[in-house]
């Protein structure tokens, strides 16, 4: 993989679809969200114009799950809704061992003197939710969470140092992204009705027989209102060690001792709504409390000011 200068346009219409002779969500979407992928090794290898890293994961096994996150019945983890025209479906991604490596290229911008950055990790997995249309198979809404169980990172100050410029050099290309994301965002969900050739699948227990209002409310309770990214962490402990005097043409100088930082983190979170706007309601967020509520007041006061101020100019 290579970084962008200026981001790609979207893929369109699902590739699958489109070799099957289909527009609409049907059965060659089914088959292949059906099947159980496992992959003893992958190495991704990334290119920028600051740094290049790698990513090699072992026993890495893709499949589909129910709403709870559990390996069920092929029928049980998507749910269509054909008032709406609109299908969610759940994956999950497990591996056994994740190897993370980063140093700097020789025509980046970074110091002559760099300490590759490397993290390895046990076993961890992440969770992929998706919304789309039936009609053209486009993602509509995403959902991803990265979970981690104990991790043991050691770093030194050269490679936080080169860590954060690696962040950097990235944030130009990340911040195009997302303006072409929000650019193209929808400015409100459309209830699109389904093909006529559309084929339903429901997600509901065996014997019981559908029907529009109550396959509503299960949609409703696993709905993806926007696209949002988490990351959960157990434990992470977190070693920062001085290694300045390593680079003293290998000798330690008079008085300079070295020293390191111990922090240790429980059930670390990080969540990240892109697409969500000032003044905009919080409830469907995932750790939703009511701070947030009060928070979610002071900012709609904030964006009626800065409209009124519009106005007046």
């Amino acid at each position: 993989m290579r970084t962008c200068e200026e981001p790609r346009p979207p893929n369109g219409q699902s590739p699958i679809a489109l070799a099957a002779g289909q527009s609409e969500y049907g059965f060659a979407e089914k088959v292949v969200e059906g099947m159980f992928i496992v992959v003893n090794s992958i190495t991704i290898k990334i290119h920028s114009k600051a740094f290049h890293a790698s990513f090699e994961l072992w026993q890495l096994q893709g499949y589909s799950v129910n709403p709870n996150w559990q390996q069920s019945d092929l029928r049980l983890t998507r749910i269509t809704d054909p008032q709406r025209g609109e299908v969610l479906t759940f994956k999950e991604l497990t591996w056994q061992t994740l190897r993370i490596e980063a140093d700097a290229t020789d025509n980046g911008d970074q110091d002559p003197v760099t300490t590759p950055l490397r993290l390895i990790t046990n076993q961890g997995r992440i969770q992929i939710s998706l919304k789309r249309r039936t009609k053209d198979c486009n993602v509509m809404a995403s959902k991803l969470m990265f979970l981690l169980d104990d991790l043991l990172w050691v770093l030194t100050d050269s490679q936080l140092k080169a860590m954060m410029k690696y962040a950097e050099s990235l944030s130009e290309a990340m911040e195009k992204s997302a303006q072409q994301r929000k650019s193209l965002a929808p400015e409100s969900v459309q209830i699109t009705p389904p093909a006529p050739s559309a084929q339903q699948s429901w997600s509901q227990p065996f014997g019981v027989s559908p029907n529009a209002s109550s396959i509503g409310q299960y949609f409703d309770k696993h709905d993806m209102k926007e696209s949002s990214y988490h990351l959960l962490i157990s434990r992470l402990d977190l070693h920062i060690c001085d290694d300045s005097h390593t680079r003293e043409s290998g000798t330690l100088k008079h008085g300079m001792l070295g020293g390191a930082i111990q922090l240790t983190f429980r059930r670390m979170a990080f969540d990240y709504y892109p697409f969500h706007r000032a003044g905009d309601a919080c409830k469907h967020w995932v750790r939703y409390s009511e701070a947030m509520e009060t928070r979610g007041q002071w900012a709609k006061k904030l964006v009626s000011e800065f409209q009124s101020k519009i106005e007046k100019l």
